[in-house]
């Protein structure tokens, strides 16, 4: 299944720095849950892995990303609430989740484990380049992948092991010169970076207008269409979204779980 390049990888990259921290998604999901508020110590106590001290530094940092508010900015003890932009992350989320499910969810990871894997695979810097360039070119040496996708050198061959190892890209050659295709996986990132250019350019102020249908690079239609509009429409009309975690999952694994876990170690506080 060809993919459909997101028109800006520089937007679809800004949006996986804000998402993909380590435990953006698990705060994102506690408050979703069991707000509409929730003090530092709540947090920490939804989120048993978190201590309250780290709790409170990284909702300082989802704060400063623009994913959580607080009424009372000088009150250390005020409760936390999603933002607008984290209540619209509903149809950012389900196509994360579709995702790992259909081509590289372990069967033990629930659907935020799911979510929180995905945004790992894709948040290294350059990833969303390079696949976007193996997309419109096919099939690539090393030589040709560094002199076309802009990136330095010297940081082709890490890239490249590392979306090798998330099952991104696979190399039918020697193993630094490819040549290097996509993966079923990368070949069906389009939806999912669909979702996350529209999600940044709606809250990025100033920011890009969305490109006519008939401009954009495409090889596929994305695929949340009608049905996305209307779910983040519903997702501005709800306090606290209860469909943001709530799809059940239909996995079907085809990256092994140990592949997964040597390239996603196990997170630290």
């Amino acid at each position: 299944m060809p993919i459909t390049p997101p028109a800006d990888p520089q937007a679809v990259e800004a949006a996986l720095r804000r998402l993909a921290p380590n435990w953006t998604t698990d705060i994102v999901r506690a408050i979703a849950r069991y707000g509409p508020t929730l003090q530092v110590r709540e947090v920490a106590d939804y989120v048993p892995a978190l201590s309250e001290s780290y709790a409170s530094k990284r909702l300082s940092a989802m704060r400063q990303d623009g994913l959580v508010v607080r009424d009372d900015a000088f009150d250390k003890r005020a409760p936390y609430r999603l933002s607008e932009q984290a209540l619209t992350l509903g149809p950012v989320y389900r196509s994360l989740a579709q995702w790992s499910s259909e081509h590289i969810s372990p069967t033990m990871l629930g659907r935020p484990g799911r979510i929180e894997d995905a945004l790992q695979r894709l948040q290294p810097l350059e990833t969303t380049r390079i696949v976007q360039l193996l997309a419109e070119g096919g099939s690539m040496h090393f030589s040709r992948i560094a002199a076309e996708s802009g990136v330095y050198r010297q940081l082709i061959t890490p890239r490249l092991a590392r979306l090798q190892a998330d099952g991104l890209v696979v190399s039918t050659g020697s193993r630094h010169h490819g040549p290097y295709a996509l993966t079923e996986a990368g070949q069906a990132l389009g939806p999912v970076y669909a979702a996350l250019q529209q999600w940044h350019d709606r809250h990025t102020a100033n920011g890009p207008a969305h490109a006519p249908a008939a401009k954009v690079r495409s090889l596929t239609a994305p695929a949340e269409g009608v049905q996305g509009a209307r779910t983040a429409a519903a997702l501005r009309r709800s306090p606290v979204p209860p469909s943001l975690f709530s799809h059940a999952p239909q996995p079907q694994p085809q990256v092994p779980y140990a592949v997964t876990a040597a390239s996603h170690p196990a997170r630290g506080r």
